[in-house]
């Protein structure tokens, strides 16, 4: 069987990964005072964060329309594809999980299986990296979701953020009301919540240093006391140096464990904000 994987913008995958494996890649679109725009299309991300300082309105995120995925799928099942495995952002995050859950019985030529990654970014995209050499390697897909499946439970995430006032609007966050209106230097955690999938607060520290402490004593516990090989994360909204500066500071601490830096995806950063910042681990699929 020749399983083709799709995936989405916000896994911020690299062209040449997007090659290699043959990964098709839908843009994710965001819309800023009424102006629809895709990241890396039509905006670049200084001019994201530029329009996130001026927008009179909060900011939203869309999905691709249903006829952009039909058309997709089809050209696949004419490529030759039986089956597609199509792996996409946090279902609590995004509605474009439910539309393709109710695309998958109308599609007779080609066999579509989609996947709530249940996170997005760098843990999406090794989810979506594992699918593609699994699918290269002729597994079936039933063999190559188990994995995926498995690789889900897999990685954690704190995110520390300076204002809840985004996620709160876009309805995203769960327990908004119980972190909203507190005092300016009070930071919350954030996590997606293994029992829901959503993003939850779940702990609120006094500023960014303490709060990003806070957030590596949370991964490093996890990922130190993890019973298979990890690879850590750093993910920032327009704070390069911030992050290229936490990520240094913790390889000087466990040089052993490999860490990439990365931006979040617009998509993301709009209902995040700017500043913010996130730790997390993932299995290392390289080691395995």
């Amino acid at each position: 069987m020749k399983t083709a994987v799709v995936t989405d913008s916000t896994a911020k995958l690299d062209q040449k990964i997007i090659e290699k494996y043959g990964i098709k890649v839908v843009s994710i679109p965001f819309i800023i005072d009424g102006h629809e725009y895709h990241d890396g299309v039509d905006i670049t991300p200084s001019e994201f964060y530029q329009k996130l300082k001026e927008a009179k309105e909060f900011p939203t995120t869309s999905q691709p329309p249903v006829g952009e995925m039909l058309n997709l799928y089809n050209q696949l099942a004419d490529e030759g594809y039986d089956a597609v495995i199509s792996i996409h952002l946090a279902g609590t995050i995004s509605g474009l999980m439910q539309t393709l859950d109710n695309l998958k019985n109308e599609l007779d030529n080609i066999k579509l299986y989609p996947v709530d990654s249940f996170i997005t970014e760098v843990p999406m995209s090794w989810m979506v990296i594992k699918a593609a050499r699994m699918a290269q390697e002729g597994k079936d897909p039933e063999e190559i979701i188990a994995a995926i499946e498995e690789l889900k439970h897999q990685f954690d995430a704190v995110f520390v953020v300076d204002d809840l006032k985004n996620l709160a609007h876009g309805g995203r966050l769960s327990n908004a009301s119980a972190f909203i209106g507190t005092v300016l230097k009070i930071k919350p955690l954030l996590h997606f919540d293994k029992k829901t999938d959503k993003i939850t607060a779940f702990e609120k520290v006094r500023s960014i240093k303490k709060a990003m402490k806070r957030a590596e004593e949370i991964i490093m516990d996890e990922a130190l006391n993890a019973d298979y090989p990890v690879r850590l994360l750093v993910i920032h909204a327009n704070s390069p140096k911030r992050g290229e500066e936490w990520a240094n500071s913790i390889k000087e601490k466990y040089p052993e464990l490999p860490i990439s830096v990365s931006e979040f995806d617009p998509v993301i950063a709009v209902h995040l904000g700017e500043g913010a910042l996130a730790l997390g681990f993932i299995r290392d699929i390289d080691k395995d």
